[in-house]
């Protein structure tokens, strides 16, 4: 895709703020220089993009540097204004309807045995790009057999019938994330909601019983501790299966400003509180995002 949008950032009154300093706990891992370069020059080879630089996650260095990474696909331009998220934002391209292809190839090419793919939101299309996760879902499995495969999709709007699309083509494990409680939905994610993410989930394991479901919670951006565990016992009372729960980091001062980072102690705190509700695999930690340690997931849960 030809490089002509502009990042476009989110504008918040408290973006004048002076940053909190980042507490010693939380330790990005440095680029692995090789094998970084290595991934980059697939995915400009093969005009995919990763979530990995498009949101600058923190993990980047250790999942490149690990041989991995996760796609990000139907373009890099999201249709929604999340004062969260780094993707750039505002009006995509036409979908490429090859991408799901380049993305199977890319899989191939890096020998993954578990691929996460994401996207960035497309709320022009009644579908939601849905049918291109279903080409790249059945492309992986067709040409790698021994490659499970994780989607970590957008809501579509609540469209049941782009949802079927997707889990009719059996991924191993459906993701998708609330990303906070509900009171601050309209504040830092205006064009989701949280029964719509509701419906998602509970809609997918309705979809495919013997599948495994997933979401995932930011935290940092203003909730109560509550309120965060209120919706942690919404997600298992919703029959998910995996959760992920890890810092809010701001990815510039356009964007919402952290309101506290939580201590190791809180995180673990909230780890044990999921397990005990029931939760299969929970991931709990600064630096955990929806595709930190996946493969494991995947592995630990099936055998």
């Amino acid at each position: 895709m030809p490089d002509t949008a502009k990042r476009a950032r989110v504008r918040v009154n408290a973006s004048t703020a002076k940053p909190k300093r980042r507490p010693e706990w939380i330790k990005i891992s440095p680029e692995k220089e090789e094998a970084t370069k290595k991934i980059r020059k697939l995915m400009r080879h093969k005009a995919l993009h990763t979530v990995c630089e498009e949101a600058m996650c923190p993990n980047l260095g250790e999942c490149y540097g690990s041989g991995t990474a996760t796609f990000l696909m139907l373009g890099d331009i999201c249709t929604r204004s999340c004062k969260f998220c780094d993707v750039k934002r505002g009006k995509p391209e036409k979908l490429d309807w090859h991408e799901s292809e380049r993305v199977a190839q890319a899989v191939r090419t890096m020998n993954l045995k578990h691929a996460v793919i994401t996207s960035v939101n497309r709320d022009e299309r009644q579908d939601g790009g849905a049918p291109i996760f279903a080409m790249v879902i059945r492309r992986i499995h067709e040409i790698m057999d021994d490659c499970t495969v994780e989607v970590l999709i957008p809501d579509f709007k609540g469209a049941m019938e782009a949802l079927k699309i997707v889990m009719d083509a059996k991924p191993d494990i459906l993701n998708h994330n609330v990303e906070s409680v509900p009171r601050l939905f309209r504040e830092i994610q205006p064009q989701s909601n949280y029964a719509v993410s509701e419906a998602v989930l509970r809609n997918a394991k309705k979809l495919m019983p013997s599948g495994l479901t997933k979401s995932g919670i930011m935290v940092g951006m203003g909730e109560e501790m509550d309120e965060l565990k209120e919706v942690i016992r919404d997600l298992r009372a919703w029959d998910v299966d995996i959760l992920t729960i890890g810092q809010y980091l701001q990815p510039s001062r356009n964007h919402l400003p952290i309101e506290r980072y939580y201590t190791l102690e809180e995180f673990a705190e909230l780890e044990e509180f999921s397990k005990d509700l029931g939760f299969r695999w929970v991931e709990s930690g600064p630096l955990v995002r929806s595709s930190y340690h996946a493969a494991e997931q995947v592995r630990g849960l099936r055998g």
